[in-house]
């Protein structure tokens, strides 16, 4: 089941991509929902999706622990 919610989360992600506020409430939420080694891959995930859409870079300072 844990792995069903970061394949959730990362489609939540890229459904919301097209407004920065909401991309980061959907970030902020996922980080206290994912587990530590989901959040690592998240993190992975969002470095090459960021890529594409560079003004979601802010929202990153969600997941810094």
């Amino acid at each position: 089941m844990p792995r069903a919610m970061y394949e959730y989360t990362k489609m939540v992600l890229q459904k919301v991509s097209f407004d920065t506020v909401l991309f980061c409430k959907e970030l902020e939420k996922a980080a206290s929902r994912l587990l530590p080694y989901e959040l690592d891959e998240l993190r992975l995930w969002l470095q090459q999706f960021i890529n594409e859409k560079p003004e979601l870079s802010q929202c990153l300072i969600y997941l810094k622990a």
